[in-house]
């Protein structure tokens, strides 16, 4: 596997003509328009990159972009992959620990997740501050001592400095958010209404299917995480629809410029 990442990273930086972004971000279900705020240099579609998984899924449209956001080198992943597609977990952090090799210092993710804290309504954005990963580890098996330790520390999963920071950005522009906690789950079926309830009982403000296994990758090499979701659609009793995915996607696309001009001026701020 570490052979396999520095290949891909070699690969990349020859194709990118050595660019060396500071942030990685991983771009969500609905949430790829961040993309269009990007001085882009070079786009790398991920079926041009050798021994590169490719998305599957729909909203994600699965190519790299390199370039310039708040006049920060970055490096965004307009597609991620999930373990529901068949992916094993090594293949789902392969991007994440690519961009370790290509240079950044710290990783932004974004998703579209179900709200199950009775607080929240549709279309709010939740900074993440902590998670529950009810995926298997992508840790699990021989450790790539590379990369960073057998047992890695996760007391601070998501950096308490970008989540003051991200907080006071998002007071200054007047846009409210959330602070939870998001419950990672493998899909890809949605949430039954039991098992709505258990991820509130057991301490989720939310739930979702992406996140936490690429945040447990990056804090296992040592990078600092922010991560903020937009709450599509509510596992809440008495407030449960029936959701489709083109439903999640819709209310991701309103919900994403508030949450752009927050990653984006957070990453200006770094």
């Amino acid at each position: 596997m570490l052979e396999r990442i520095k290949r891909i990273a070699d690969h990349l930086k020859s194709a990118t003509e050595g660019f060396v972004p500071e942030t990685g971000i991983i771009l969500g279900t609905g949430l790829s328009a961040l993309g269009q705020e990007i001085d882009v240099k070079h786009t790398i579609p991920y079926g041009d990159i050798p021994d590169f998984p490719v998305s599957t899924v729909q909203g994600h449209p699965g190519r790299l972009l390199f370039g310039y956001l708040g006049g920060k080198p970055v490096v965004a992943m307009q597609g991620r992959f999930h373990y529901y597609e068949g992916w094993t977990m090594d293949e789902v952090v392969l991007p994440v620990r690519v961009m370790k090799f290509l240079g950044i210092q710290r990783l932004f993710v974004s998703n579209a997740c179900g709200g199950v804290n009775p607080a929240f309504e549709v279309g709010d954005l939740m900074i993440l501050n902590d998670h529950i990963c009810l995926f298997p580890n992508p840790l699990i098996g021989p450790n790539l001592d590379a990369l960073g330790p057998r047992f890695p520390d996760m007391s601070e999963p998501y950096d308490h400095a970008l989540i003051a920071k991200a907080r006071e950005l998002a007071a200054q522009a007047g846009i409210p958010v959330q602070v939870g906690c998001y419950v990672g789950l493998t899909g890809p079926t949605l949430e039954t209404p039991a098992e709505y309830r258990y991820m509130r009982i057991i301490g989720g403000d939310a739930v979702g299917m992406s996140t936490v296994p690429e945040v447990i990758a990056a804090r296992h090499m040592g990078l600092p995480c922010f991560a903020m979701s937009v709450i599509t659609d509510m596992g809440v009793e008495g407030r449960i629809e029936k959701t489709t995915h083109e439903m999640v996607q819709q209310v991701a696309e309103v919900a994403q410029p508030k949450l752009t001009r927050i990653m984006k001026e957070l990453i200006a701020s770094c």
